[in-house]
């Protein structure tokens, strides 16, 4: 049997933080998980994964136990790697060099890969030497075998009491038929896919470089739309991808999630409709251009057209938003450039590059943990400053001539390809509505600009040839 007991803790007084409050253990959502599949006979086709602060064999062994296949290990990776656990990562001040873009900082981080292969070793041969206590020769056998688990009724410690495990250590009836782990093999029907008929479609532009163009329905159940077409350009052009527009594609309809993932360079994608979730995500250079239906009725400067989670990871490429976004629009866009009329809270959080220009409103938390790119925003209230989060950015007016000149140019290509009539009205009262919009700039992104144009300065005064002075 093994035995799960409390854990020790000391009964100093400290702020209760959400890191150490917010949450359930996984013991419990991963038992609740086991019973709800067995019991409805769905346990025999998926695999289930669990995590969070899993550090030895017999964590691993419990886990299987109580139903999972697979093990997920994070935290303790990270400190195996050097992590000490400083808690600073969103503020590039890693004092090991693990989290941080800094140079200086980075030269201190001493992590090998040997020491991750070396951690999941030890992992690995205390849960073989407890596998082979309960007599498993398998790691397949040990799954769901909730009756291996009892509780240690001799610790004797102030959290456990009143404690009660029925729920968790019971086992639930398997039905005829079913199972408690994945026995089933999933067949994952790609015959729906919209990217097969792209890239059958297409042939001309992949292989020849030749300007294609089509116009097709998508519904929502059409999910990552333009990744796997992207990746036929990618096995073959790398990430220089085609030139610009070369594949223009026009949907009409609802885009399930993740629509133009991944979209390589040359991929340009324009959708009369509305998004799902993850709209962008990975952006790698291509275009992604969403307005609403002709026939609609709404203003789309106060109505969201597309969901949560715009852009994620974006490294490159171009995005026009006739309408709002949801929250965490741009979260860690280190690339690509987005023009939206408005989105929800956590913009541009963990930004590292890129430009984002919002033409309305922003939820609160804006720019959290934005160490790089820059932002626009068109802050007509001034209750911008209220919403954005100061910790590493700096709002500045837009005075700067190449500033100006940015906003301008995108605003007319934003017309250009949505035919945004609110963008068309800022147009139009340039003169006025250009004070009304502010800059966020990340603190430390300023100071590594500062310093490479001092840098190009002085290497370019360097190599100016000195002239001769003849007696």
């Amino acid at each position: 049997m093994v035995l799960i007991s409390g854990h020790d803790g000391g009964t100093g007084a400290s702020p209760i933080s959400s890191i150490q409050h917010a949450g359930i253990p996984w013991e419990i959502g991963l038992a609740e998980t086991q019973q709800v599949l067995v019991r409805n006979k769905l346990r025999d086709r998926i695999r289930v994964q669990t995590d969070g602060q899993i550090k030895t064999g017999r964590d691993v062994v419990i886990a299987a136990l109580i139903g999972a296949e697979e093990i997920g290990f994070a935290t303790t990776a990270l400190v195996s790697l050097g992590c000490i656990m400083m808690r600073k990562c969103h503020q590039n001040t890693c004092p090991v060099g693990v989290a941080t873009q800094d140079p200086e900082l980075r030269k201190r981080f001493q992590g090998k890969p040997e020491h991750v292969i070396n951690f999941m070793r030890f992992i690995a041969q205390e849960t073989r030497e407890i596998m082979a206590e309960l007599g498993f020769r398998t790691f397949d056998e040990m799954i769901g075998r909730i009756d291996m688990l009892e509780v240690n009724q001799a610790v004797e410690h102030w959290k456990t009491k009143g404690l009660d495990f029925t729920n968790v250590l019971l086992k639930p009836e398997i039905p005829e038929g079913g199972a408690v782990r994945c026995v089933t093999k999933q067949t994952h029907d790609l015959s729906k896919s919209l990217d097969g008929f792209l890239i059958e479609n297409t042939k001309k532009a992949i292989e020849e470089s030749t300007p294609v163009q089509l116009e097709m329905p998508i519904r929502n159940c059409n999910r990552t739309v333009g990744t796997t077409l992207s990746g036929v350009i990618a096995k073959r052009y790398g990430s220089k991808g085609l030139s610009e527009d070369t594949i223009k594609v026009k949907f009409t309809g609802s885009a399930g999630q993740s629509f133009g993932a991944f979209l390589a360079p040359g991929i340009t994608f324009e959708l009369e409709g509305d998004a799902n979730d993850y709209f962008g995500k990975g952006l790698s250079g291509g275009k992604l251009i969403v307005y609403p239906p002709s026939k609609s009725t709404f203003r789309p400067q106060y109505n969201i057209i597309t969901g949560n989670v715009n852009l994620f990871g974006a490294t490159g490429g171009e995005v026009y938003i006739y309408g709002m976004a949801g929250e965490r629009f741009c979260v860690r866009n280190s690339g690509a450039i987005a023009v939206v009329e408005g989105i929800g809270d956590h913009g541009c959080e963990y930004m590292t590059g890129g430009r984002v220009l919002i033409l309305g409103d922003t939820g609160i938390n804006f720019a959290a943990g934005m160490s790089g790119g820059i932002a626009y925003v068109l802050d007509e209230n001034q209750l911008f400053d209220t919403r954005c989060n100061l910790e590493m950015v700096d709002i500045e007016p837009v005075v700067d001539a190449q500033d100006i000149a940015f906003i301008y140019r995108y605003l007319q290509r934003h017309i250009q390809y949505t035919g945004s009539k609110y963008a068309g009205r800022i147009l139009e009262n340039w003169e006025e509505m250009l004070p009304v919009f502010v800059k966020v700039m990340p603190i430390d992104y300023r100071r590594a600009l500062e310093r490479i144009k001092s840098q190009e300065h002085a290497s370019s005064e360097a190599s100016q040839p000195t002239e001769e002075v003849h007696p």
